[in-house]
């Protein structure tokens, strides 16, 4: 025999009710900071966009490691809401990375980057004599 359960609707409801108002939504909750890549390849440069907003280009470190490139940034948010007296502060300090590997090493010599509008452009050329060669089986 199952056991039955009786429950009232509208205490279920004024429960529920109540539990949201104290929980932040979602537009309050700020999620981590993230750096999102496109990638484009042509026969000689791969071309990378970044998108890293708010960030100072000084806080940006590239590097490069034959196939392997890591992009690092520093990430400092600071908001403050005030009236009479400070009710809430909020800030955020941290670091957001992001690596991945290249199919061909990067000539870093010639590699350039720049950033404007929250966007880091990479043009990073292929080396020379990278280019991958088929064995015969013997």
């Amino acid at each position: 025999m199952s056991n039955l359960v009786r429950t009232d609707p509208f205490d279920v409801a004024f429960r529920d009710f109540f539990r949201n108002m104290l929980r932040p939504t979602a537009l309050e909750l700020e999620t981590t900071p993230e750096i999102r890549v496109d990638l484009k390849e042509t026969e000689k440069t791969y071309a990378v966009h970044a998108e890293i907003p708010g960030v100072k280009k000084e806080d940006i470190e590239v590097s490069i490691d034959g196939n392997l490139v890591s992009i690092r940034a520093e990430v400092r948010r600071e908001k403050e809401e005030k009236g009479e007296t400070t009710l809430r502060s909020e800030r955020y300090y941290g670091a957001v990375a992001r690596s991945f590997t290249l199919t061909s090493d990067v000539d870093e010599k010639a590699a350039t980057a720049k950033y404007a509008d929250g966007v880091l452009e990479l043009v990073l050329p292929k080396k020379a004599g990278g280019a991958s060669r088929r064995l015969t089986v013997q």
